[in-house]
This record gives C-alpha cells, structure tokens and sequence, in this order.
C-alpha cells in the first residue's frame, strides 16, 4: 500500500511533505501542447511556489522579470526564461495564440525610447516615433516590402517627439510631447497634432490649456464622436524633452476640436499614461506608471527612477452614455513587471499593455492571460495587416511582431 501511495507522488512532491510544505503547484510550468514551440505554460498561475523562491525586486535601473525567479526545488520553471509566450490561462491563451503563434524580433534601433506605432492600412505602413532630447526625424516601415524595410519620416512641418498616436477619419493623431523654443528653426509645444499620411502634412489642434504648456501629451484615443481622450504626465521633464518644467497637475483630458475646448476628466492617478478605449464604447481605461517618476522641481531634471512599491496599475472607468465623463474608478491590473505603458483594447476586448520586457494580455476581469516576453523594454505596439492579427510592438532598442489570433479594433471604421 505504501508503494502505491509513493508511485502517485512525485520526487518534488514528496520533497515538499518533507519540508512541511502543502498545495505546491508541481510541476510549475511545461509546455502547452504538442507542436507549439518557445510556448510554456503556468500550470495554477504558480500559485504555490516550492521554498525558497525568490524574485529580487526590480529597482532603480534594474527590471527583474517573473522569468528571473529563482524557484531551485523545481527545475521545470527554468523554461519560462527561454519562452517567447508565457500562457496563465491555457484555455483562453491558447485560443489567442493561435495553432502558430511566432514572435520576430525585426529592427534593431536606437537605444532611445520608441513610441506612437501608427498603422495607415490604405499604405500598409507603420508609422512609429523616437523620442530622445533635440531628434526630429520619425520612422517608417514599409509593411508590403519583403522583407519589410525601416527608414526615416518626417512630416511638415516637423513633429517633436511624438509619444502616442492614433488613427481616425483618414489622419494620424499624435500626442506630442516635447516642447522647446526652437528645434529644426521653430518652436514646439506638447500637444495634439495630426497627419495626413497622403500629404505628410501636419496640424496643429492643441497646444495649451489656457496658456499653459500641457506637460507631456503622452497617449491618446479618438473617440467616434471625434473627440479626444488623452493623459499629461510629467515625463518630457524627466526625458528631457521639454524646456519647461511641468505647469500643470498631471491628469486626464478630453479635446474637443469642433469648439477647442478642453475638459479635465480624471486628477486622482500620479503619472496617468497608457489610455485606451473598450469596444461598444463603455469602458475607458487609464494606467498610473507613478512606479517610473521623478523630480518635476525647476532643478530636477534628472531623469527617473523605478519604485516598484508605488503604482504600476491599470484602472478601468464607466464612460458615460453620453461619452463625456468618466465614473466607477476601480483598479484592473496591477503590473507584473515593471510599469504598464502602452495600452490597447483587443477586438474581443481583452486588454494588452506594454509592461517590461514585454507585453500582458488580459481577460475583461483583469486576469493574465499570456505574457510575450521580449529581449527589450515594449513601450507601445500597434495592429497590423488585413486581418489585423499581426502585433508590431516598438520600444527600447527594438522592434519586433506576433503573429497570432487575437486581433485589434479596426480604426478605419466610424463605429471604433
């Protein structure tokens, strides 16, 4: 009998009742299904790790990923390292990935930060922008070129530094962040510019609230009824970016171009970043990077640091019926890695957000799905192709794509 009973225990498991320790996940991950390969599984979300376990925690310029745990008493979770995908839910996940889901790291590019990725599908182009102190010119990549070629873009009159793009009604909307008296013979300011990707000319909608400078316009989304939802951290200051040290509280706007006028909607989150709109239009949602902050002092232009103990949470928001305020703050997610950065909606309505080395994809309810895990820090990312199941993601040093099931909104479309 005992035999028996020793036969249904594993090795690891029978280690653990020694220890005194009960309901381990054993083993802690593995692979997901025959055929998918550089895919691992999370066998529980690895709810019960064997001691001793350890995960430093990231600090300062330091970002140790959910990869990096040192579990020594199970050696399956040595694998997740290695992995493209990280799969939490094997049910939902797998359904994303796809039967072939591949990841391709594309262009190597400055180790500056990467932003804005803007797919104009009437070009099968993808616009994307490089932020770092005095750089005008943007890039392009040409999509229908194989394989696809990367090369500059500017448009006129020039845009400084770009941090969150959008696409709607034919133009390209950008969050401009950067402000300086003069760059290229001219002077920006943060603000809302578009692009007409046919013309390469730009616009200027916004460039002040009641004189002064806005912060960072950092992300934005265009809501059907053409107004525009974006968040004005402080982090042109830290960057650089900007002349000016910040004028205004970091919050949340709402643009309206037909009238100009500009309404806060959101002043409880510390550094509001990432902002993205749900579809059917109901849910609004906001993340709080305040884990990457700063000195916003006239003298405190020294950069940021990371404090993984402050906010790195996505919050999700009621929108109106009549789309134009916001209500039901509640937190979503809190970052497993890093700060939560770039951030979209899914077709299906999961949430994905840049975060770390890589990228989370989440349920409505806020439950981790699949990570993509990258060899750069993910700023943003973008849909792209007919199907829109391609995912470009930009950032730190790099651009690389998905290819997988879980496709983004269609912003071509009035009703998006």
């Amino acid at each position: 009998m005992k035999s028996y009973i020793l036969s249904l225990l594993s090795v690891a498991e029978i280690l653990h009742l020694v220890n005194g320790q009960t309901g381990v996940v054993s083993p802690l991950a593995g692979p997901c299904a025959q055929g998918l390969s550089k895919v691992v599984c999370i066998n529980k979300y690895g709810a019960v790790m064997p001691y001793h376990f350890y995960r430093q925690a990231s600090s300062g310029g330091l970002e140790v990923t959910y990869g990096q745990t040192s579990v020594p008493n199970d050696t399956s979770f040595a694998q997740v390292n290695g992995a493209d995908f990280v799969v939490f839910d094997k049910t939902k996940g797998l359904a994303l990935l796809g039967s072939s889901p591949s990841y391709e790291f594309v262009f190597s590019v400055l180790s500056t930060i990467h932003e804005a990725p803007v797919y104009v599908a009437s070009q099968n182009k993808l616009y994307v922008s490089q932020l770092a102190p005095g750089l005008l010119p943007q890039l392009v990549v040409d999509l229908s070129a194989n394989p696809p070629t990367l090369s500059n873009f500017s448009p006129n009159p020039p845009i400084y530094a770009p941090n969150g793009g959008t696409f709607h009604n034919g133009l390209i909307y950008f969050g401009a962040s950067g402000g300086i008296d003069n760059i290229g013979g001219m002077e920006q300011r943060s603000g809302i510019r578009t692009v007409d990707p046919a013309t390469n000319k730009s616009t200027s909608l916004l460039n002040n609230y009641f004189g002064n400078y806005f912060n960072t316009i950092d992300d934005l989304f265009v809501h059907p009824n053409g107004d525009v939802w974006f968040t004005d951290p402080d982090y042109a200051w830290f960057n650089k970016l900007t002349d000016t040290p910040p004028q205004l509280p970091a919050a949340t706007y709402r643009f309206r171009p037909s009238t100009g006028a500009t309404y806060l909607v959101e002043d409880t989150l510390i550094q509001p970043n990432g902002i993205a709109l749900a579809p059917g239009g109901q849910t609004v949602y906001i993340t709080d990077s305040a884990g990457e902050n700063g000195d916003i002092s006239a003298t405190g232009r020294g950069g940021s640091s990371f404090n993984t103990t402050s906010h790195r949470t996505i919050y999700a928001y009621d929108l109106s019926a009549d789309a134009t305020y916001l209500t039901n703050k509640r937190p979503f997610y809190l970052a497993q890695d890093w700060i939560p950065d770039g951030l979209k909606v899914a077709a299906n309505g999961y949430v994905v957000t840049g975060a770390g080395k890589g990228v989370d994809v989440l349920d409505q309810q806020g439950s981790l799905l699949v990570r993509i895990q990258t060899n750069y820090t993910v700023q943003n990312f973008a849909w792209t192709g007919p199907n829109l199941n391609t995912l470009w993601m930009v950032g730190y040093g790099g651009i690389s794509r998905v290819q997988w099931n879980l496709t983004g909104q269609d912003l071509t479309s009035s009703s998006t």
